[in-house]
């Protein structure tokens, strides 16, 4: 079977979009091929990595990508992470691209204290691992 491939994208591909990626990777079971980037590059944030640690998936050797016209066109799931992504993701001419938005706070953006910054980042960190343990077991029941 070939493997499907699923594109995040997120504006600085520092956050989201790697966390995604990492999931997907480390759940996917090696049905997928996965990419992350952004419409920027900002480099991968330290915090992300950290948080992913914790959670069990290193994502410290992915990099933080310029978002691929080529890739965008072949993938067969084109998935945004942040509204901006979302609102200015370049249009997609293969018409069996599927695309999604599933929007995430921007846990870079948050404010406090150290724990309270690192608190958003888990919380993100949980919301977007349930939503590709949804995403993994849809696609296995279903085939999609």
């Amino acid at each position: 079977m070939e493997k499907k491939r699923v594109y995040f994208l997120c504006t600085g591909n520092s956050c989201r979009s790697q966390m995604a990626e990492g999931f997907l990777k480390a759940l996917g079971h090696d049905q997928y091929e996965v990419r992350s980037a952004g419409l920027e590059a900002h480099g991968l944030n330290p915090r992300a990595v950290l948080v992913m640690q914790e959670a069990g998936v290193d994502i410290s050797g992915q990099s933080s990508d310029v978002m691929d016209p080529e890739w965008l066109n072949k993938a067969d799931y084109v998935i945004t992470l942040c509204g901006h992504a979302d609102e200015h993701c370049p249009v997609i001419t293969n018409p069996n691209v599927v695309k999604w938005h599933w929007g995430f706070e921007d846990p870079a953006k948050a404010t406090g204290t150290e724990e309270e910054v690192m608190t958003s980042f888990r919380s993100v960190r949980d919301a977007i691992r349930r939503r590709i343990e949804q995403f993994v077991s849809e696609s296995q029941s279903k085939s999609i």
